[in-house]
């Protein structure tokens, strides 16, 4: 799960070209969607962050695994049984999803979604799970459990009781689409920011860039950074308000899908770079994966940038963002 751990900086008004800016906020995938467009008049831009809310009701409509009636949910209540047809961009989701899983080594997993739910951040835990209930919490998942067949578009779940679900770049590859669809019907700039998830394009109405302020995460009420969006897409996952403590030990309520045990040692990760969706599986892989190994995948891919934050406060960014490496 994903924390939203940055400030959109908007400067509303009008430019040369009397462009306006509209921003709504809306419920949508059970998480607080804040779109902004910036168009030639007001009417014009309502229309469109209605096209945008419709888009991601459709795709909503397509993967969720909460609505019994998707897609998704018709693969999940075919597990160990058979195969089930779905749409090609649906393959198409699922296979790229299935591709982060072979890069990171089961460190993201969309089979997660049939992990048990034995950790609990609501302060009512007293002490940790045994092994043998953490062990048995994960033993549906498994990614290498799912069966494409493109030819077909079909997707088959092996073993009864798995379940897979698109939490972790769902809401990402909506945001990608809606700036996509925008651009193709003309509209010049942007936000479509899913939970964290954000999408942008283009300048703000006085032609400055989009920046984001980031979080820090040990003072909440505090920004550390202000960064200028040149890339696309960024997304933050974090953990700092829902975690537990044993002996000494926190531990972050994002979980290790291959381990059942919460990913440990980062605080907060910003990836920035072409795709809201690929960033997203960055930012999820890295919580899990801890700072040397996740390090080491993301900067095998040049398009994508990062911020992170160590539990002690340590910042380890990318040369090219121009935040300072230092403790917090």
């Amino acid at each position: 799960m994903k924390k939203v751990l940055f400030f959109l900086l908007l400067v509303s008004g009008w430019s040369a070209q009397a462009q306006v800016l509209r921003k709504r906020t809306v419920k949508l995938m059970g998480s607080r969607w804040d779109i902004t467009i910036v168009a030639q008049d007001s009417l014009s831009a309502e229309q469109h962050i209605d096209a945008v809310i419709a888009e991601v009701t459709r795709i909503e409509n397509l993967i969720s695994d909460w609505r019994s009636y998707t897609q998704i949910s018709k693969v999940n209540q075919n597990a160990g049984i058979a195969p089930v047809p779905v749409d090609p961009e649906v393959f198409a989701l699922t296979e790229r999803a299935l591709r982060f899983s072979k890069i990171t080594n089961g460190a993201f997993d969309i089979s997660f979604a049939a992990m048990n739910r034995i950790w609990k951040f609501d302060g009512s835990m007293t002490e940790m799970p045994s092994p043998d209930a953490i062990k048995n919490s994960v033993r549906n998942v498994g990614y290498q459990n799912i069966v494409l067949d493109r030819e077909k578009s079909t997707i088959f779940l092996k073993k009864k009781g798995m379940k897979i679900g698109f939490g972790a770049l769902g809401e990402g590859y909506a945001a990608d689409r809606c700036r996509d669809m925008m651009l193709a019907k003309g509209i010049k700039a942007g936000i479509v920011n899913g939970s964290g998830d954000m999408s942008t394009w283009g300048k703000q109405p006085d032609g400055r860039d989009w920046s984001i302020g980031i979080t820090n995460p040990l003072h909440r009420d505090t920004i550390f950074a202000i960064v200028p969006l040149r890339k696309p897409a960024v997304v933050t996952s974090g953990s700092y308000e829902k975690f537990v403590v044993f002996n000494g030990k926190r531990y972050a309520h994002i979980i290790n899908p291959k381990t059942g045990y919460p990913a440990t040692g980062i605080s907060s990760v910003t990836v920035f770079g072409p795709s809201a969706e690929t960033a997203n599986g960055f930012s999820t892989s890295i919580m899990v994966l801890g700072e040397t190994a996740g390090l080491k995948l993301i900067r095998q891919y040049p398009a994508y940038q990062y911020i992170l934050i160590t539990d002690t406060g340590q910042i380890v960014s990318s040369p090219g963002l121009g935040v300072e490496q230092r403790q917090l």
